[in-house]
């Protein structure tokens, strides 16, 4: 039988020592003092933590960037980086981010990036059941809770299957309660696929993060009790502040 034996710098593995880079060993003891921390607490910052290590800032920063790709840690952009929160949760249901949050007991609230009508490309006709070069109503909305940054989310809907409904977001703030009480349509089913991206310059901006870290991308695609497709929407998630959870059944036999 042969057994692994670890070391400070590496470990033995089938008679052979596999190298521990030295991002990996500093990674570890950041890790053991982010443990000794309340959530939300801040740490060191890089310089100070090179010093403790006797490292570079780069190798510093190389094994922070990781924590937070990892979810130990949170960067929040201007501000330093922070001991990880216990993640929000997002149910892989038919909810609004309004219904997600307030069952979190966390306030709410959207900031609103844009709003226009633009032609439907080939996708979006698909997608949407219009004809290409037809009008879409495109809504760009930044999703808060508690104040804070959670994810950007993109809106596509059939401007001619409902007509004003830019104006009568004035007087209804969830969108989904608009297309109920205004249109008579309520959201019955969707398809929902989730991917990772990296944070673009605007989406790090957006969301008080930095470019390059690791997002989750939502795409929805909703449909009402009678088939017809409604909306088509696309979310960009802080990835370190998000996880899905999903109930699983076994198909019965």
């Amino acid at each position: 039988m042969t057994t692994d034996v670890s070391s400070a710098h590496g470990t033995r593995v089938l008679g052979r020592t596999a190298r521990v880079p030295k991002y990996y060993r500093i990674k570890q003891q950041i890790l053991e003092i982010s443990a000794a921390l309340r959530p939300g607490a801040p740490m060191p910052a890089e310089r100070l933590l090179a010093t403790r290590f006797d490292t570079s800032r780069t190798t510093v920063r190389q094994a922070l960037q990781e924590l937070v790709g990892e979810g130990r840690l949170d960067r929040i952009q201007g501000k330093g980086t922070f001991v990880a929160r216990p993640k929000l949760y997002r149910s892989l249901r038919l909810t609004s981010h309004t219904e997600d949050m307030r069952a979190q007991g966390l306030d709410p609230a959207s900031q609103m990036l844009g709003i226009g009508h633009v032609p439907a490309d080939a996708k979006l006709a698909a997608l949407l059941g219009v004809g290409v070069g037809g009008k879409v109503l495109r809504i760009e909305r930044l999703r808060l809770a508690s104040g804070e940054p959670m994810a950007i989310e993109t809106t596509h809907l059939s401007a001619r299957r409902f007509p004003d409904l830019r104006g009568q977001l004035d007087t209804y703030t969830s969108l989904y309660a608009a297309l109920t009480r205004v249109y008579g349509v309520q959201l019955a089913e969707a398809e929902e696929t989730i991917e990772t991206s990296l944070a673009t310059p605007r989406e790090a901006q957006l969301l008080a993060t930095d470019v390059g870290l690791p997002m989750l991308l939502l795409s929805r695609h909703s449909r009402d009790a009678e088939g017809r497709p409604v909306e088509w929407v696309r979310s960009v998630y802080r990835g370190s502040r998000y996880k899905f959870v999903a109930a699983l059944m076994r198909p019965r036999e």
